[in-house]
């Protein structure tokens, strides 16, 4: 099986985004599993197309996809994502649409399609920025798709600027490290590797 891993370049006046880093740290294979690796850019616009060329390049069975919320301190699973974007900030293309719908015809909401056991968190609200967008572009793929939040570790005495830009709240820290993200998230992979999917 091959699982395509996407993060997210930096946004705002943050030069880190903890997804880009967690990527770094995840093993290349599991098993006889791979685990490809892309970026997206902070786009509404953009986006969508970049994760349309990954999938070109790696043809993945599953689509794992990992973007930062300054206003969360534990990996989430985002079970949903929703017919609309709403910018408190402009992307990093300028763009700052204000309650438009991501599809006009599209359904009000998505679903992930990834549905294994695990032992991360889920949420219902994957905000409004470009997660949502990519994530609500994702779930209607017919390849199976889990987007999943990660809160804006930094190192240390640094802190993040993004909080309200994915998530109604401020900025807040989290204790865990990049490479715990890492721990956890390829255990997920892991899960996926053994419950989803065709094999190659």
């Amino acid at each position: 099986m091959r699982i395509l891993v996407t993060g997210f370049e930096p946004f705002g006046a943050d030069t880190i985004n903890a997804s880009a880093q967690t990527l770094e740290l995840l093993p290349q294979s599991l098993g006889e599993h791979q685990i490809l690796t892309g970026m997206l850019p902070v786009s509404f616009g953009r986006s969508a197309w970049v994760l349309d060329e990954l999938i070109a390049v790696h043809v993945p069975d599953v689509l794992v996809l990992l973007g930062e919320a300054g206003g969360r301190t534990q990996i989430n699973l985002e079970r949903f994502a929703v017919n609309q974007i709403h910018a408190r900030i402009a992307d990093n293309d300028g763009a700052q649409p204000v309650g438009e719908r991501i599809e006009p015809d599209g359904p009000a909401r998505r679903e992930a399609t990834v549905v294994v056991p695990s032992e991360l968190t889920v949420s219902e609200d994957a905000g409004r920025f470009v997660c949502n967008r990519i994530a609500y572009y994702a779930y209607g793929l017919s390849i199976p798709a889990q987007f999943i939040h990660v809160p804006a570790v930094r190192p240390e005495k640094q802190r993040a600027l993004v909080g309200a830009e994915t998530d109604a709240s401020p900025p807040v820290s989290s204790e865990l490290t990049v490479a715990q993200l890492a721990a956890s998230l390829t255990k997920y992979l892991q899960d996926i590797c053994f419950h989803h999917g065709p094999r190659r």
